[in-house]
């Protein structure tokens, strides 16, 4: 029986079985150890493990140097592992001696990383055993203060895996100090010194290579960081720094943040954010204050550049903390400290004023205590009216350099005093209002964001009272402030309502009386003002119904009235006064919803039990508000309702039972007989009331009460729960309206969103099983999707026992893998996933086949499995039509996909047998679907089981490598390149036939000319590139965000042909680049699109848009006989160069040949003299007796270029005299004219003579001469 520790006897069966070679070494060690102890009767304990261990250390490791690398290398190793169980009191005991044996491995120049490491873990655990008496020796002897002194020495190795080794160590150490009175560890002291001397001593070395400029800099730095890395080790391991080597401790930090390196500031900063860290709890708070002290007396000179931005934020900080030990005593220090910072905005230097500016914003953010805006004692308010004071005087001509600072920093006072900025900052309001009236100050942007963070604090009415809008009455010599109401729209909440009716409402009376009186007379601008300012009014509204501190006085009746005209007759208002509404529930309902304490500060001084008093008086306006939202929601068009429904269903959630049942039975009433006048109505009233809809825009009566239906449903107590069921019932089972059958389908989702759904889903699922079995051939094609949805969230309520349903609906889910609409499909591939899940979930139930409704009565019930669903999807395969079968497989391949680590080898073995036969079908779409299986097994299933498949599989993928319909050659050509990379191009080449294995060395010689580019490319980057690339640490680099999309996606150029299908069984989601497109803008040289106007929509294209081409002089063009040619556009409007077909060269497609045949040949419809169209399409006698002289045409084309193609066609006359091609029917036959044909019909080039009609091969067609005529 073995004595060792479970965790040690893991360990060392790892190294009893290696894996790699280099552990064999370690493995032979080990077992002549545990030899060594069985020959001598040694039981096999820590002890008896760590006395040999170390005994064939002693042989290995020498004080001469190391006897045998690799044997103390496996020592040391197995030494690491068996320290840490040894007993304790040995490790004490035999301390001098281990150390003595261990040490060698750690001083020896020799020594490498795989050495060090497990010493370095040997002398961890020495340490970690000793006592505090042990302690107390010196460093001069031999104990553990030597010993951790060594441990430092290798924390500032210039290797990084024995630097980490070595501070993992220290931080472990100094974290377990021995039993003692004290908290610190004893040696805490001695490793903050000895970290100390070095970084001070490295700095020193660091400034005197930078005075002598011999470039020794760089030398240094390293060894800088290091050194600053091993105080933040210091420090976070003892809970700060030591008090009395504090303030050395700021110098060098202070002067080392001064550095350019922008490596060297921040790791000085994060030992300052370690060391304020450790000091946060209450343990280690009393050295915080000394702490501050020193870094304030550190005070750098007021421009100095360079030191005076990390000192300020490194006080930002401290006081941070020291706010979070003890708010009120930091609170005190506040105004203290903003003077002593806001001098600091004076300054030249633009960097040290915006340290200045983030110090004092951090300040207002974290030094202000809650218990100041709650409860303020008399000498708080004094320091408050002095932080005002400083604050004011911060808009001096003294700081005017440093404004835009300064409102940050106004900006920040107003959002932490809150509500207690009123009426101490009153002045600051004034003048900053007064700045941004002046139409030449330039920050106005950075004054709103000051007003409006004043009017979240303060209120709109004490900021309207310091600056008035002006615009009811003006005053003379008053300016306007229209533009306060877009700050105000964006900044009011938590305020009076009571302002809103007293101050706005009239405001917007009397500017929309101005818009009445204008009549119908035409819109001036002055009119237009008014409208913006009416509709500007209205919407603050929804910010002064967020949390107001007076909704029970303020909304009453005769409000609510007001706003339900509103709603009624200005349409252009209904989206604030709806999100108004809306608001003004939902803010309140979120407080009185808050879980644990009360917060006053965060919940804006309303209480919970406030918030829920507002909520029950709401309550009782929302039946009639309900009604009005009722209404208007069925007169605005469907794509404007959004927020009306919204505003809905917040308001259902706060109407009492009662109420609610009442309107709901009101809807319900009105859609029966809605539905009931539908059913009623003969062919042509239905095609009548379509029109008519068509023509106003709405929707049907009755889809508008289903959607209200639907909103109401999750708020319905149980006993409603009937009545809604068989509604749903009713129109489920109604083909003749696709969109009413939608949101009957959206209604089993809807009631999942609530526990009282859920249970009746629970309740009646057996009655919803049966009305969705039996509406299987009603669903229509758009209902596809919410049906599948539907189903979906009826699958996790079903029992054990109702597994029937499964089968039941299996042929219809699989179908539908295969339906036009991508969101049915998704829909379908997940229902699949989750019905496998429901049945590998219950793998003790029974499925009872014979309540199928397709199978016989005396069907044997079988035992649910992940097997057996594979079995049911199976049936498709011996389906009748290749569309079920290809369903099936698709069905199959995402269940595969899903589940291929939970199935059966055998399973899965089975499959892939079966689709390798599918492989030889003669049917595309089976096929097709067969190779998204093929792919999904390439990718995904063990390499174990694919090999022996290869044999088979490889031959008939090539088969389908020749059809090029459909994609086949680029999707098999895909799936070849996952098995070469995934089983090497030997193997499938082997199983590859002879004569397709062009295919693979295709693929192999692309992947390496792929690869020679990206390496010369590479190459060309440069070394910027290397060096960005290494700074990336270990970001993932290339398109893919995991190793999993680039193993499915990852492929080559050649390769993006594969099916979009396999995104969606595999369950992913692609962006629909291909569906969007591009848009492009086309815009005029001289003058820029202006995007506002309405004709702008012209200007923005689909389709990239052609350069127009620049106007430039152009060679003029001569005929054969050198006389030259006017009105042609391009040199194709030659005639002999398009005498024939293919004229520009052979390889030209055969589709651009046919559409040039059709609009040039000689069977194209052409336009006579009077515009009128002519067709012919039969060839005539006088075209059979039309001959030309091969010899002649092959001259002709020689002599301009064509000869490229000996047409026979060259030269004819078309069927209008015209000839073959020639986008004006121009042509000549042996030199001649032959006819015009189209807008040039009988004109002739310059300087030829008009020819008579004696050349019989010309002028033999009498439609020809009839155009000559």
């Amino acid at each position: 029986m073995s004595l060792v520790p479970s965790t040690l006897e893991e360990k060392l069966d790892k190294i009893r079985s290696p894996k790699l070679e280099n552990q064999q070494q370690t493995a032979i060690v080990l077992s002549a150890v545990e030899d060594t102890l069985r020959d001598q009767n040694t039981g096999s304990t820590p002890t008896g493990y760590f006395a040999a261990l170390l005994a064939l250390l002693c042989q290995a490791i020498t004080t001469n140097g190391v006897v045998n690398k690799d044997l103390a290398t496996s020592v040391v190793y197995l030494l690491d592992l068996v320290t840490p169980h040894t007993p304790q009191p040995l490790l004490r005991s035999k301390f001098s001696q281990i150390l003595a044996s261990i040490a060698p491995a750690l001083i020896l120049p020799e020594a490498d990383a795989p050495l060090l490491r497990p010493s370095i873990g040997c002398l961890e655990s020495l340490l970690l055993a000793q006592d505090a008496s042990a302690w107390e020796l010196s460093h001069m002897s031999v104990g553990p203060r030597r010993a951790i002194a060594g441990l430092i020495n290798l924390a500032l190795d210039h290797r990084p895996k024995i630097r980490k080794r070595a501070n993992e160590a220290l931080i472990k150490v100094l974290k377990n100090p021995p039993p003692s009175p004290a908290l610190d560890h004893p040696a805490a002291d001695m490793c903050a010194e000895t970290a100390m001397k070095s970084l001070r001593d490295l700095a020193a070395k660091s400034a005197q290579a930078k005075k002598q400029k011999k470039g020794a800099q760089n030398d240094n730095e390293p060894g800088l960081i290091h050194a600053l890395h091993l105080i933040k080790t210091v420090a976070s391991a003892s809970g700060g720094w030591p008090s009395k080597k504090i303030e050395p401790l700021c110098e060098v930090l202070l002067d080392i943040s001064r550095s350019s390196n922008e490596y060297m500031t921040a790791a000085a900063f994060e030992v300052f954010e370690i060391i304020f860290a450790g000091m946060a709890d209450d343990v280690s708070s009393f050295k915080l204050s000394r702490l501050l002290e020193v870094i304030s007396e550190l005070r750098p000179s007021q421009n100095d550049s360079q030191l005076l931005p990390p000192w300020i934020a490194v006080l930002s900080r401290g006081y941070d903390v020291s706010a979070q030990v003890e708010p009120e005593e930091t609170f005190q220090k506040i105004p203290e400290l903003f003077n002593m910072v806001s001098a600091f905005l004076s300054s030249p230097s633009h960097n040290i004023r915006v340290s200045a500016s983030e110090c004092l914003v951090s300040f207002m953010a974290n030094c202000i205590p809650g218990s100041v805006l709650t409860e303020p004692s008399i000498y708080d308010e004094k320091v408050l009216e002095k932080l005002a004071r400083s604050a004011f005087e911060l808009l001096s001509v003294k700081y005017q350099a440093a404004w835009m600072e300064t409102f940050n920093v106004l900006g920040a006072m107003f959002d932490g005093l809150r509500w207690r900025a009123y009426p101490i900052l009153a002045e600051v309001v004034r003048t900053v209002g007064e700045l941004r009236g002046n139409d030449s100050f330039a920050g106005k942007k950075e004054a709103d964001e000051v007003l409006g963070k004043a009017i979240r604090a303060m209120g709109p009415e004490k900021v309207l009272e310091t600056l008035p809008l002006n615009l009811a009455k003006p005053k003379a010599g008053q300016p306007g402030r229209a533009w306060l109401l877009p700050t105000l729209r964006d900044f009011v909440s938590n305020t009076n309502l009571h302002h809103f009716r007293t101050e706005f409402l009239p405001l917007s009376e009397l500017m929309f009386q101005r818009v009445i009186d204008n009549g119908e007379a035409e819109k001036t601008m002055e009119i237009k003002i008014f409208e913006t300012l009416v509709q500007q009014i209205w919407a603050l509204l929804p910010g002064y119904c967020d949390l107001p501190l007076d909704l029970t006085e303020t909304f009453d009746q005769t409000f609510a009235e007001m706003l339900s005209n509103l709603l009624y007759t200005q349409v252009e208002l209904r989206p604030d006064i709806c999100r108004a509404l809306q608001v003004l529930m939902d803010s309140n309902k979120a407080i009185a919803t808050i879980e644990g304490d009360e917060d006053l500060v965060l919940q804006s001084r309303t209480t919970k039990a406030a918030a829920q008093k507002n909520l029950d008086y709401l309550s009782s306006f929302s039946n009639n508000l309900l009604a009005v939202l009722f209404n208007v929601y069925s007169q605005t068009l469907p794509q404007h309702r959004g927020y009306i429904l919204q505003c809905i269903n917040a308001y259902l959630s706060i109407t009492p039972p009662k109420e609610l049942m009442e309107t709901f039975e009101r809807v319900i009433t009105m859609l029966e007989l809605s539905l009931t006048e539908n059913g009623s109505q003969t062919q042509a009233e239905k095609q009548k009331q379509k029109q008519q809809n068509a023509e106003s825009k709405m929707p049907p009566t009755s889809h508008t009460l289903m959607d209200l239906v639907i909103t109401i449903s999750i708020y319905l107590p149980r006993e409603s729960f009937g009545t809604l069921f068989n509604i749903a019932s009713i129109i489920i089972i109604k083909d003749d309206d696709p969109q009413l059958q939608k949101k009957a389908y959206k209604l089993i989702p809807r009631l999942a969103e609530s526990v009282t759904g859920e249970e009746a889903l629970q309740a009646r699922w057996e009655e919803l099983q049966t009305l969705l079995l039996g509406s299987s051939e009603k669903v229509s094609a758009p209902a596809k999707h919410d049906r599948l949805s539907a189903i979906s969230t009826l699958i996790p309520f079903i029992p054990d026992t109702g597994l029937h349903f499964i089968p039941s609906i299996l042929s219809e889910v699989v179908i539908s893998c295969k339906e036009v609409n991508e969101r049915a499909r998704t829909s379908a591939f997940d229902l699949l996933v989750l019905m496998g899940e429901k049945i590998a979930g219950a793998s003790d139930a029974v499925i009872e086949n014979s309540k199928v409704a397709h199978m016989p009565d005396d069907t044997p019930s079988v035992r649910a499995s992940l097997e057996e669903y594979i079995t049911m999807v199976s049936a498709g395969l011996a389906g009748s039509t290749p569309h079920m079968v290809s369903a099936s497989i698709t069905a199959l391949t995402r269940i595969l996909y899903h589940f291929r680590e939970s199935l059966s080898t055998e399973t899965i073995t089975d499959l892939v047998q079966t689709m390798d036969l599918f492989l030889t079908s003669k049917n595309r779409e089976i096929v097709r679907s067969v190779l998204g299986f093929v792919k999904v097994c390439v990718i995904s299933l063990p390499t174990a089981l694919m090999l022996p498949r290869l044999e088979t599989l490889v031959p008939n993928l090539m088969i389908w490598s020749h059809e090029h319909k459909a994609h086949f050659k680029a999707k098999v050509k895909h799936i070849i390149e996952r098995m070469i990379r995934r089983f090497g191009v030997d193997l499938v080449n082997k199983y590859c036939p002879e004569e397709d294995r062009k295919l693979i060395t295709n693929i192999r010689k692309t992947k390496e000319r792929n690869k020679r580019h990206k390496d010369a490319a590479k190459a060309a980057d440069g070394e910027g590139d290397d060096a960005e690339d290494g700074s990336r640490g270990g970001k993932r680099k290339g398109a893919f965000e995991s190793e999993y999309d680039e193993a499915l996606h990852g492929s080559d150029e050649d390769s993006n042909d594969s099916d979009i299908s396999d995104d969606e069984v595999l369950g992913k989601s692609r962006g629909r680049k291909e569906k969007g497109g591009q848009t492009y803008i086309v815009e005029d040289e001289e003058e820029p699109l202006d995007l506002l106007d309405r004709r702008a929509l012209a200007n923005i294209m689909s389709t990239k848009p052609l350069k127009q081409r620049t106007p430039g002089r152009t060679k003029a063009k001569t005929d054969l006989d050198g006389k030259l040619v006017l009105g042609r556009d391009s040199d194709e409007d030659d005639a002999m160069v398009l005498d024939t077909i293919g004229a520009k060269g052979e390889n030209e497609d055969g589709s651009i040949g046919a559409y040039v045949e059709a609009i040039k040949g000689r069977n194209a419809v052409q336009r006579g003299q009077r515009g009128k169209l002519k067709f012919s399409n039969k060839k005539s006698k006088e075209d059979e007796e039309m001959d030309v002289d091969d010899d002649e045409v092959r001259v002709v084309k020689k002599q301009i270029g064509g000869g490229r193609r000996d047409g026979s066609r060259g030269g004819r006359g078309g069927p209008r005299g015209g000839p073959r091609g020639g986008p004006r029917g121009r042509g000549r036959g042996r030199g001649g004219s032959g006819g015009g044909g189209g807008f040039d019909s009988g004109r002739r080039s310059l300087g030829e003579g008009k020819r008579s009609g004696n050349d019989s091969r010309i002028m033999k067609s009498p439609r020809a001469k009839r155009v000559r005529k």
